[in-house]
Formats: C-alpha cells, sequence, structure tokens
C-alpha cells in the first residue's frame, strides 16, 4: 500500500472560508506547507446570485477558475473528500489516496439537498420552478420573473440554517418590484412561505422587514414548511404546523415557485467523529478550534458556530482561525476571539438595500455610522459593486485589514 502524503496544513474545501484561511496562513508565513482538498474546477462568488437572479448582474461575472483564485504555494489536490480519522490525523479521498496532516481545518461548507423535497429535481429549471441556489438555476430566475405575466408567484424559506438568512426574502421583493413597475401588482398574488416562525434570526430587524413586505404586498405565512412540488400541474405541497404544534398539509397553485432548498453538512462530514447532533462541526465559538480534536479548526457554512451562514461572518472568522492556528503551530495560548459577527445585506427592492449587522445574542453591530434598520441606495451600490472585487482581490487574497464593527447603542 502507498504511504499516505503528507502535509503540514490541510484545508478540506477550497470555497470562501477555505481559500481565504489559505491565503492568509501564507501571507503570514509563506513557508508553510499548505493543501487544499478541492474537486471543483471553478469557483462562484455566492452572494451575488441574489442580484443574477434579478435580472440586474451577469453569471460570468460570479465564477473564476479555482486555478486563479488558490494562492499560487497551495498543493491543490483536486479530489473530493470522503473520509476523517482524526486519531490517525489523516484524511480518505475518493480515489482511494489518504492525506496525512499536522492540522487540519474544515471548511467545506454547505450542501443544498434538493433530494429532501419531492418532485424539485424533476422540475427545477422549468414549469415556472426556479432557485437562486445555484449557478446552474439562478438565471431561469429572471426568466420567470421578466416573462411573468400575473397570477400566483410564491417563494419559500427552508428551516434553518441555510446560507444567508435574508437571501429567500431579498428575491421576493425584487421580483414585487418588478411586477409593480410593469403594472403587474393587481392581478399578482405573492406569497412568502416560512418553514420558522419568524421573518428574520435577529428581532430587532422583523419590524422593518415586515413593513418591507407589507409595501411589496407580499403575504408572510410562517411555520410552512415546502415537502412536494408537481411542476407540470403548478401545485406546491407544504407541511404547516399551527400554535399548538399540530401538523397537517395543503396544497397551493402557483404560476411562479422560486425554492430555497433545506440545506446541512456534506454527508461524509456529518458521519464522523467531528460533528454534534445536527451535523456541524463542533467547534469553540470563541477561537474555532475543534472542541476535542486540538489540531482540527472549523469555519463557515459547516462550522457549529452559533451565527448565520454568509461570506462577511467568514470574512471576520478566518483571521482569527488563522491567529490562533499560528498560536497552536508555536505552542501558544489561543487569543484571537471571534463575536459571532456577520451581516446580511438584505435586498428589499431595486436600488435599495438594508444591512443588516449582528454578533453573538443577536446584537446588532454596524460597521458604519448610519442607521442599521433604513433602507439605503448606498448600499445598493455597496452590494454590487464594491463587495464583489473586495471578495476577489481582498478577502480570498488573505488582506485582513477591515473596518470595526460596535454594538448599536440603543
Amino acid at each position: 500500500m502507498t504511504a499516505p502524503k503528507s502535509h503540514q496544513i490541510v484545508i478540506i474545501g477550497g470555497g470562501t472560508a477555505g481559500t481565504t484561511v489559505a491565503a492568509s496562513l501564507l501571507r503570514k508565513r509563506p513557508q508553510l506547507d499548505v493543501a487544499v482538498i478541492e474537486p471543483s474546477e471553478v469557483h462562484y462568488y455566492q452572494p451575488a446570485f441574489t442580484l443574477v437572479g434579478g435580472g440586474t448582474y451577469s453569471l460570468s461575472n460570479t465564477v473564476k477558475p479555482q486555478q486563479a483564485t488558490l494562492p499560487k504555494q497551495v498543493t491543490w489536490i483536486r479530489q473530493s473528500a470522503t473520509q476523517i480519522d482524526p486519531e490517525q490525523k489523516q484524511v480518505h479521498l475518493l480515489n482511494d489516496e489518504i492525506i496525512s496532516y499536522q492540522y487540519l481545518v474544515v471548511a467545506t461548507g454547505i450542501q443544498l439537498d434538493w433530494n429532501k423535497i419531492d418532485g424539485l429535481l424533476e422540475t427545477l429549471g422549468e414549469n415556472g420552478v426556479c432557485s437562486n441556489y445555484s449557478p446552474q438555476s439562478v438565471e431561469y430566475t429572471w426568466q420567470c420573473i421578466d416573462k411573468f405575466s400575473g397570477g400566483k408567484a410564491l417563494f419559500t424559506q427552508p428551516p434553518v440554517p441555510f446560507k444567508c438568512a435574508g437571501a429567500p426574502q431579498k428575491i421576493a421583493y425584487l421580483a414585487a418590484d418588478q411586477f409593480h413597475k410593469r403594472g403587474l401588482s393587481k392581478r399578482t398574488e405573492i406569497n412568502f412561505y416560512n418553514a420558522g416562525g419568524a421573518l428574520f434570526s435577529v428581532p430587532d430587524f422583523i419590524p422593518y422587514l415586515e413593513q418591507t413586505a407589507a409595501r411589496h404586498d407580499v403575504n408572510l405565512n410562517f411555520n410552512h414548511n415546502l415537502i412536494a412540488v408537481d411542476g407540470p400541474n403548478k401545485k406546491a405541497r407544504f407541511a404547516v404546523t399551527d400554535a399548538d404544534g399540530n401538523s397537517s398539509e395543503i396544497e397551493q397553485d402557483f404560476d411562479m415557485l422560486h425554492v430555497t432548498p433545506p440545506q446541512s453538512a456534506p454527508e461524509f462530514i456529518k458521519q464522523s467523529r467531528l460533528v454534534n447532533e445536527a451535523g456541524w462541526v463542533t467547534v469553540d465559538q470563541f477561537t474555532l478550534q475543534h472542541t476535542q480534536f486540538d489540531d482540527i479548526f472549523s469555519l463557515g457554512d459547516v462550522s457549529s458556530l452559533p451565527t448565520s451562514k454568509t461570506a462577511a461572518a467568514i470574512r471576520k472568522q478566518a483571521p482569527v482561525l488563522v491567529q490562533n492556528l499560528l498560536s497552536r503551530l508555536d505552542g501558544k495560548p489561543l487569543d484571537a476571539r471571534y463575536d459571532g459577527y456577520t451581516s446580511c445585506p438584505v435586498v428589499t427592492g431595486y436600488g435599495k438595500v438594508m444591512l443588516a449587522e449582528f454578533a453573538y445574542d443577536a446584537v446588532v453591530t454596524p460597521t458604519l455610522p448610519l442607521n442599521p434598520f433604513k433602507e439605503s441606495r448606498f448600499y445598493w451600490f455597496v452590494k454590487k459593486y464594491f463587495l464583489p472585487p473586495m471578495y476577489w482581490h481582498f478577502m480570498l487574497k488573505g488582506f485582513e485589514a477591515d473596518i470595526t464593527h460596535k454594538p448599536l447603542k440603543k
């Protein structure tokens, strides 16, 4: 049997989290031996998918070759990981190779569980069934909005957690704005079906987002979880839970259906010894070090960190993880702390964004001295024109200079 290949630091995942950590590590210490396990040949800037689905951004501008985004010093292992053996300090690959590590960073991201909704995969991309959550279907979202001539438009949100807490409602507001501009409001019914019981995870933002929904005539339906889609007959079935906890099912007709799929950690992660009961890699919420294996760290969507899963969260997590990993390498205390910061630019219409920034315990933490609850054209330009180049040329290159966020004074 061939001896396992060995690297000082192995990162599973070449997405936002893995690439940012690799770049930052090598910027600080170019002599490090860093390997990234990533099968994909391309890297997407997913935060712009909402704008692509809204017809105001090109999909081609969201993608770059993986080779161009990874640091040149990295050893790129173009395979899928299938198993982690923390005792042997090894990662097993799809091609049966084994990679040994001194330190491991788990940054696999999250998987989209399309198959948990009966009939969805058979109709996604046709029959008016669309989703912004995949590059293969996001352009069809705009086709559905652009060709919509009236009727019932449905938008769904699955049980938490999922990528970007505000994304499911953003596209509903953009669609409603577009329908209004085209004079379709009077012959259009827009319903937002949320599997949870609240419009947003941070209570302070809920009243303002409810006002946004009301302005757009978006009907809010809570505790409605999409479980099946019949594309040819244009019917959606929901599991409904009432105030007493009783369950039932209802069926709704639609002319357009935007689906946010259920999401979870990759299967091999859920089957590993690294996870909690919910299947997320269990790390200390402040240091990002694994709670059981001190040579393993994790961040981003696959981690157990109790905050929203966004690229903005990773931007704050990565420097903490890198500093603490290097401290561990040097035999020093892990002094860097992550406070749970994340942000979600909630697009509330064309040219309007409410920037929701918050940390652990739902504490609102604005970066700029602007009203965080007010829709802003400035933040629309930030989301559309500033954040993409910052992502490609700053964050993924390992630069860490930043503006400090502060708790909102009430």
